[in-house]
């Protein structure tokens, strides 16, 4: 089974050919399914469009984020758009560039170091308090995304598994707030963590620090839980940054 196409693929993809060979308005009619123009909730699914494409990797750092064309493919006004963008900017995944507009944020090596030092910090904790509360049915849905993280051979699904894990451990922590901390650091990096897990035995390690944080929340061991993945995150962002500085 394919990779799923995110609705942003779509439009890059249909933007290349308009570009090659002047399509006409008439073409935009492949992805008619997105007709926004009658939607109240227009700018967040504009929003979760352009940040699953950020996350991805699909719009690359520095690519410009022209409201013209995003308006136009999701058949609406600027309003919304901007309202999109807006959000990206205070998610830190855009920033305004003069004479440019709104383009996809990149990040320095030392910005990256610090939000794993961050996560490093604050997901231990979160899961601590998940692992008492955690329910069979957590457990089950956690173990699931485990075997199927170490089963997947398409590098194009390890991130979607890995985070889908990492929340369904959390999620039984009682702390929304947290979570939503983790999950606009993780947005983030998410870029860069995919690209670590493609990393020579980036994936080998990942699956069995993943299985070793398993097993303690199945043994309801929460401090080891948290210093596993404490461990578990501390790795990862020193493979990534090694990987960034040699690449540099």
């Amino acid at each position: 089974m394919p990779p799923r196409r995110s609705a942003f693929a779509i439009m890059l993809r249909l933007g290349k050919r308009r570009k090659n060979r002047g399509v006409g308005l008439d073409d935009w009619s492949k992805i008619s399914a997105i007709d926004l123009g009658k939607t109240a909730s227009a700018a967040d699914v504009i929003y979760d469009a352009l940040r699953d494409a950020i996350i991805r990797g699909e719009l690359r750092e520095g690519a410009t984020l022209r409201q013209d064309n995003i308006a136009q493919i999701f058949n609406v006004s600027r309003i919304p758009v901007r309202e999109a963008l807006k959000k990206l900017e205070v998610q830190g995944l855009a920033t305004s560039v003069r004479y440019k507009g709104v383009v996809v944020a990149a990040m320095s090596v030392d910005e990256i170091s610090e939000i794993f030092e961050f996560r490093a910090l604050v997901e231990p904790k979160v899961i601590e308090l998940a692992v008492p509360l955690m329910s069979a049915a957590s457990l089950e849905k956690a173990q699931a995304c485990c075997d199927e993280f170490a089963a997947e051979t398409r590098p194009a699904r390890w991130g979607d598994i890995n985070r889908q894990f990492h929340a369904t451990l959390y999620a039984d922590s009682g702390r929304p707030y947290y979570l939503s901390i983790v999950n606009a650091t993780s947005d983030r990096v998410e870029r860069y963590t995919r690209a670590q897990l493609g990393l020579t035995h980036g994936m080998e390690r990942a699956r069995a620090e993943h299985q070793a944080i398993m097993d303690a929340c199945a043994r309801r061991d929460a401090k080891g839980a948290a210093r596993l993945t404490r461990d578990h995150i501390l790795n990862a962002g020193k493979s990534l940054i090694a990987f960034l500085r040699e690449k540099a």
